[in-house]
């Protein structure tokens, strides 16, 4: 069976990740979560105490950047990846709003996204990869054999991240997390560095009124069908 990549695009709270994670399952490819990188980068910023009242000290990060390192590592007891910030398992520190409310600036640094896709694009050599991002269609894997790009009306998206911090925990109003929607929209598709865009031969999936099921049958029959 040929090998493929597959390349998920979309707004943020589009469910891109979930579905990601689903194909790859099912074909039986590896994933990846481009949107964990750049979340990993913006924790270590926090923790190293780069942002500072809302504003990002560049010329720090920057500085910083060589002792970045992120990887993935598949934990089978749970069946999910997981992402590793210099060898520490971060996958519940970098899904908090605190960290949602700055990777938008940290991932407009045109450094800092020529080496998060420096390391997608090496993840690729062998094909058999699902990555969902912002811009995997249209700049990391421009060639890539199917290109989905994901939309649903901000309210519902809004809804669907607010019900999900909600269930971790987390104290945080409908108010807060739709603000965050609409500046992560603003900040993605204006940033000069790879602005989130849909790419002409994409195929768009709009979720605002189907299930995740339903999502998920769609695409994987569009990867069925290339890959024969």
């Amino acid at each position: 069976m040929n090998k493929i990549i597959i390349a998920i695009d979309g707004y943020s709270s589009c469910g891109k990740s979930t579905l990601a994670k689903q194909i790859a399952k099912e074909l039986n490819y590896v994933y990846i979560d481009t949107g964990a990188m750049y979340r990993a980068v913006s924790l270590y910023a926090l923790q190293k105490g780069f942002i500072v009242n809302n504003v990002l000290e560049v010329t720090k990060l920057l500085a910083a950047l060589p002792s970045i390192k992120i990887s993935f590592s598949y934990n089978l007891a749970q069946s999910k990846s997981e992402t590793f910030l210099n060898g520490v398992n971060v996958e519940q520190d970098i899904r908090t709003i605190e960290i949602s409310n700055h990777v938008s600036k940290v991932a407009q640094i045109k450094e800092v996204r020529e080496k998060m896709v420096d390391l997608q694009r090496a993840m690729g050599d062998d094909k058999g990869l699902v990555m969902d991002g912002r811009d995997i269609g249209s700049v990391v894997f421009p060639n890539a054999e199917l290109k989905l790009f994901m939309t649903a009306s901000p309210k519902i998206r809004a809804q669907r991240r607010f019900d999900e911090l909600k269930a971790k925990g987390d104290k945080v109003s409908f108010e807060d997390v739709m603000a965050n929607i609409v500046l992560r929209d603003n900040d993605d598709t204006s940033r000069t560095e790879n602005p989130l865009i849909k790419s002409p031969d994409a195929i768009v999936i709009d979720n605002s009124d189907i299930t995740q099921e339903e999502q998920f049958e769609l695409a994987l029959n569009y990867a069925k069908n290339i890959i024969g």
